[in-house]
């Protein structure tokens, strides 16, 4: 359930309510947004007795919410969020361009591509430092130093920079190097890991499993927006198929399907959904086409010497290529790619989003 206060509610009626919610045994959550402020209400709703809370000073309207993920869904948001990654907005007509390589290797082959993708025009720059992989034997990430150079490259070039998180244990640490903390499609439903990410305040780009239904990706993102972090970016990057063509089925039909369930954005990620670089300007495309609000595609300068996935990857002159095409379809779409932020250079503190629950 979700009340919505009125324009100008003061503070202390907007107390008023939150204790009075808490007094009947169910949890408040308080979100001050551009156009509105609301509070979630979470828990046992057979508790709230509708018609007395709308009789409380500064209350507006009570609505019930229908769907599991209340805080996720666009019944209790209209508006489309947006997310700020330390300057570089995505959602509401702004879009990601997130490039790099799979893995963060050496210093200087991160400079490289950082480079090359920045002129190109990426906005936020990726890389793996932890790598969850299959097999124990492979390659599995450099770690903290790993955190260290992609922090030193975004730095070089103003690029915030985004990273995967493993193990709840290791928020606090990529907290402190990364401007976006990744949860990828292996741990989409790894509760502790979503609950640890939503107490970071960091923004989160939160990957669809890859046997997860759109419902299951958007309660993974209430995980972490019930613990007050609403800076989430959804990603769809591929299902399993039953057809070995690609690397995944690429769920394009998804994009319009989760915007008109909630008000989070949502990227896609072509280079994981087909495995296949000749097939990622395509769906890169056809993301966008879809309503998509911005592409996540993997990189390398070379890809055969690359310690993972290098066969998905981009050269920087094909990505390039690609780069001025999706600018000309967000032209075309009436969308801009978020420039990046003057003063960019290293991760800002955690803050609450000013736009992200309108």
């Amino acid at each position: 359930m979700i009340v919505i206060l009125k324009n100008g509610a003061t503070d202390e009626q907007i107390d008023h309510v939150i204790r009075r919610v808490e007094a009947i045994g169910l949890q408040s959550h308080l979100s001050r947004g551009t156009f509105r402020t609301i509070i979630g209400l979470i828990g046992d709703e057979s508790l709230v007795n509708k018609e007395s809370l709308s009789t409380l000073p500064g209350v507006a309207q009570v609505i019930p919410v229908l769907p599991p993920y209340k805080l996720a869904s666009r019944e209790a948001h209209p508006e489309s969020s947006v997310i700020d990654v330390s300057g570089v907005k995505i959602g509401g007509g702004n879009l990601g361009m997130i490039a790099g390589p799979c893995s963060v290797e050496d210093r200087d082959r991160m400079m490289r591509i950082a480079e090359s993708v920045c002129q190109s025009g990426a906005n936020v720059f990726r890389g793996g430092a932890y790598k969850p992989r299959t097999s124990p034997y492979a390659f599995q990430g450099l770690g903290e130093e790993g955190l260290k150079i992609l922090r030193e490259v975004g730095d070089r070039f103003g690029m915030p920079v985004v990273t995967e998180v493993t193990d709840p244990r290791n928020v606090e640490l990529v907290s402190q190097y990364a401007d976006m903390l990744q949860v990828g499609a292996r741990n989409m439903q790894n509760f502790v890991l979503l609950t640890e990410v939503g107490k970071s305040r960091r923004p989160v780009l939160l990957k669809r499993g890859m046997s997860a239904t759109i419902a299951d990706l958007l309660m993974s993102a209430e995980y972490i927006l019930s613990e007050g972090n609403s800076n989430v970016v959804l990603c769809e990057r591929g299902v399993k198929g039953f057809d070995p063509a690609t690397r995944n089925l690429f769920d394009v039909a998804a994009v319009p399907v989760v915007q008109g369930l909630t008000h989070l954005p949502i990227i896609v990620d072509p280079s994981h959904a087909t495995g296949r670089p000749d097939l990622i300007p395509p769906c890169a495309l056809a993301g966008l086409a879809a309503g998509a609000d911005g592409v996540h595609i993997e990189v390398h300068d070379c890809p055969e010497e690359a310690k993972s996935d290098g066969p998905q990857a981009l050269l920087p002159e094909q990505y390039k290529q690609i780069s001025h095409q999706m600018r000309l379809m967000a032209d075309l779409l009436g969308k801009t790619i978020s420039p990046l932020a003057k003063d960019a250079g290293g991760p800002t503190p955690p803050q609450p989003p000013t736009e992200a629950l309108a």
